[in-house]
């Protein structure tokens, strides 16, 4: 029995994250289904213990406990990815990789909140979340446009990484804020090679097409 679980709930994009990296490690893994909406069973005492910010995604591995989407990415790229290739060792990917990650855990929370408050109805200003969201994927996409001219077809560099892995749900799902992604063409070529990972998984509101 694996010693990985995944405190998780299927509609929630920061779980999404850690689910579908370990997709793609093809590292088998236990989910605990957790009910956020409507009973928030994540601020529990029970979670609280696991978690004191009473927020998924929560991962245990032996007796080791760790929350946030971006933290547990960079944990299990180093301790399942013996090739080092979803989190790589050279100092300038490594600056990278970490300057995206810190984007996806500050700057797309914006994207987030309108979700949030657009499918579940949690109270947020809509209109300042939404704007605030798009600002950060015109960022993405000015990036990602130069580094095609480039040659580089990935955040952090020419091959996939934990980066891209933090980055792409927000956009992914961003039509249940209805955000056009035809706004965005070279995030949505961006998505569409990351649908080409093997092992990629969907969730549900990510659409079969970009």
């Amino acid at each position: 029995m694996t010693a990985l679980k995944l405190y998780d709930y299927e509609l929630d994009e920061q779980c999404y994250k850690v689910r579908l990296l370990l997709g793609l490690l093809g590292y088998a893994y236990e989910k605990v289904a957790v009910d956020v909406y409507p009973g928030g069973e994540q601020r529990s005492a029970r979670f609280l213990r696991l978690n004191p910010l009473g927020a998924l995604p929560i991962l245990t591995d032996a007796d080791m406990v760790l929350s946030g989407a971006e933290a547990i990415l960079a944990y299990l790229a180093r301790k399942y990815d013996g090739a080092r290739g979803w989190f790589p060792d050279e100092p300038e990917t490594v600056g990278r990789v970490v300057q995206w990650l810190a984007f996806a855990g500050n700057n797309l929370t914006a994207a987030s909140t309108a979700r949030a408050q657009a499918l579940f109805e949690v109270r947020a200003c809509a209109t300042t979340a939404n704007h605030a969201a798009r600002r950060a994927f015109r960022v993405m996409e000015d990036h990602m446009t130069k580094q095609q001219f480039a040659d580089a077809f990935w955040f952090a560099g020419n091959a996939a990484t934990i980066a891209d892995i933090a980055l792409f749900p927000a956009i992914a799902l961003s039509r249940d804020i209805a955000v056009d992604h035809d706004e965005y063409p070279a995030l949505r070529r961006w998505m569409g090679r990351v649908r080409t990972l093997p092992g990629f998984i969907t969730m549900p509101g990510i659409p079969a097409y970009h």
